[in-house]
């Protein structure tokens, strides 16, 4: 989630706004947004982090799952990004902002909303992608989530809301991100950071051991 997304998808709605970021909001996304303003929730994820992770819903055969609903709008870009088939489920703690998402995605029966800890997310999966939105990312004092017990054989996950970094390792406040680097170093993924905007970036990583020559190169370096 990040601060002030909801604000950013609304500013596309304006006709100035939207020539100037290029983004146009799926009627699903708009809907979301609307509902996130009217519930004032101001944290949705931005429109860049939509278009990743829609681009990426497309390429999941069956499972996808995300922590922080909010109220939908990340879910949104989700839903409208995936094939027919394909099963959607978000966790989200807040009990009012689950019953939000919830009625948007009323009419969308192939979404389920959960209203929970994102860890009811390893009873869920395996994932073909999984997106990373609120709990899980290891940011504060909460444990990360362990990638190889929620992804599935050729799974994706994304996390999201960080700062691009200019150097090496990345810093939080000074000190060297942990959270990133749990993600960047983790020796069960392949992962990278994708920059989105001046201001945003997302990890997005993916299990190693899927018969690549470099995964099988690594393991006789070893």
């Amino acid at each position: 989630m990040s601060l002030n997304g909801t604000a950013l998808h609304h500013a596309t709605l304006d006709d100035t706004a939207a020539r100037r970021t290029a983004i146009e909001l799926p009627p699903l996304v708009r809907r979301a947004v609307a509902a996130a303003r009217a519930h004032g929730f101001e944290n949705s994820c931005r429109p860049e982090q939509g278009l990743l992770i829609s681009a990426l819903a497309h390429g999941a055969p069956t499972l996808i799952g995300e922590s922080g609903t909010g109220c939908g709008v990340g879910l949104a870009w989700l839903a409208t990004g995936a094939r027919p088939g394909v099963r959607l489920v978000s966790v989200e703690r807040d009990p009012a902002r689950a019953a939000v998402a919830a009625e948007v995605f009323a009419d969308q029966p192939q979404v389920e909303v959960v209203c929970g800890d994102w860890s009811e997310l390893y009873g869920r999966g395996p994932f073909d992608l999984l997106v990373l939105d609120g709990g899980g990312q290891g940011k504060g004092a909460e444990p990360p989530a362990d990638p190889t017990r929620l992804l599935g054989p050729v799974g994706f996950v994304t996390v999201d809301d960080f700062t691009p970094c200019a150097g090496w390792p990345p810093l939080h406040e000074g000190r060297p991100d942990t959270a990133r680097l749990y993600w960047l170093e983790h020796p069960a993924l392949r992962a990278t950071e994708i920059r989105l905007a001046a201001d945003l970036s997302t990890v997005v990583g993916t299990l190693r051991g899927q018969g690549r020559a470099a995964d099988q190169a690594a393991r006789v370096d070893r």
